[in-house]
């Protein structure tokens, strides 16, 4: 499924224990009062140690030509998370990836522009030496960056990142299992 103009996107609401108690339409979902649902939130990182960001579409209804981390999205009904990062990626970005890795949990609440972004988000990364592709409908722009230079460019420029994006990021800098991943799967001295 490679979300085909034609056909609308669901997203799963949950309770704040994850249990699903229903679905919406993912176009009436996002409004100043969204109910809790299920996303997930990629950082992508190829073996050179650097993660991709890319600039959201100035169409979009949330967060729009902000930048952020590598791949959001949501899992749709009866969907498993690995099988939805890895429809986005193709969808968004037009690669491929391997060694997917779910990382933390991670629930958040934020308001932009009157628009409430309101989820169960887990944390996963994963690894691609593809050169993305983007979806101009859905990518401004990307960009590869070493690990600890996009750190420190959020600390530096937060106001140009998604917060979800800054939380994100700081909750894998202290995570021992993200520690583990980098040092498994990226080159030495990158991290």
């Amino acid at each position: 499924m490679n979300n085909p103009a034609n056909q609308p996107e669901f997203v799963v609401l949950v309770n704040e224990q994850d249990e699903e108690i229903g679905i919406m339409p993912k176009s009436l979902v996002h409004t100043a009062h969204t109910p809790l649902h299920r996303a997930f939130s990629l950082f992508l990182f190829n073996t050179a140690g650097q993660v991709l960001v890319q600039q959201r579409n100035t169409q979009k209804l949330t967060w729009p030509g902000v930048w952020s981390n590598s791949c959001c999205g949501h899992p749709q009904p009866k969907e498993k998370y690995r099988d939805a990062i890895k429809r986005r990626v193709r969808f968004e970005l037009g690669i491929a990836m391997t060694h997917l890795y779910s990382i933390s949990p991670y629930r958040y609440t934020f308001v932009h522009n009157g628009i409430q972004e309101n989820e169960v988000c887990p944390l996963f990364v994963g690894i691609t030496d593809d050169q993305p592709q983007p979806n101009a409908a859905e990518v401004a722009a990307f960009r590869w960056m070493p690990w600890e230079e996009f750190l420190h460019d959020l600390r530096e420029h937060s106001d140009q990142y998604s917060p979800w994006s800054i939380e994100e990021a700081q909750i894998l800098a202290k995570n021992a299992k993200f520690k583990r991943f980098l040092k498994k799967f990226i080159l030495v001295g990158a991290s």
